[in-house]
């Protein structure tokens, strides 16, 4: 499967080809090592940019790896057990299409990092490519379950409950798998000490100081 092919393919009938999905995670570890490296480049530490270049095709597969058995049981109590797995064929293109889109933001990525040395510049900068990315994903899922959802309408929420379950799931795991980038000034670790802990909890505490 090819990089036009991945962003431009439909599910069409019949179930989920094996070669495919190995094909899908091939796309998934090359574009997450290209850009994880491109994103442990600040402050040019090499072995940030390995660090990097493992953690991110991690993100991205792991997420949608630890939602899969709840998703086989919503299509099953939805009834859609038997197109499960063209569903599962456009989730795994769809988070291909993420790392490929990534890989093709590397080098933007590098051009902006010479210019800046601001840590709180680069932590945003990587949250913008993300997010472009994650869209780019979602329009090859949407295009992939067109077909589903025209067979049978209850595969809408079959895609809401992934969406839910997948972005709930990738937070969390994101936030366990810090830093992706580090402070440049801070020794080089795989993961934070307070790696445990809970995003959701974090972010209240974020809101909840502010308006102190």
């Amino acid at each position: 499967m090819g990089v036009r092919a991945l962003l431009e393919v439909e599910v069409g009938q019949g179930s989920l080809a094996p070669t495919s999905v190995r094909r899908c995670l091939a796309w998934v570890a090359l574009g997450g090592v290209a850009y994880g490296a491109c994103m442990g480049s600040f402050g040019l530490r090499p072995l940030q940019c390995l660090i990097s270049a493992i953690k991110t095709p991690l993100l991205i597969s792991a997420g949608g790896l630890f939602c899969i058995p709840s998703f086989y049981v919503i299509n099953n109590l939805l009834g859609l057990r038997e197109d499960f797995g063209q569903a599962l064929r456009g989730i795994a293109s769809s988070q291909a299409a993420v790392a490929v889109c990534l890989a093709s933001l590397g080098p933007i990525t590098l051009v902006l990092y010479s210019g800046t040395d601001q840590y709180a510049f680069a932590k945003a900068l990587n949250g913008v490519m993300f997010l472009f990315a994650s869209l780019g994903g979602q329009i090859v899922l949407a295009r992939n379950y067109r077909t589903l959802i025209q067979r049978n309408p209850r595969h809408r929420v079959a895609l809401f409950a992934w969406l839910t379950l997948f972005w709930f799931v990738t937070i969390q795991l994101a936030w366990m798998l810090r830093p992706f980038i580090g402070q440049p000034n801070d020794p080089t670790t795989f993961l934070r000490a307070d790696s445990w802990g809970n995003a959701y909890v974090e972010v209240w505490r974020t809101i909840v100081n502010s308006l102190r």
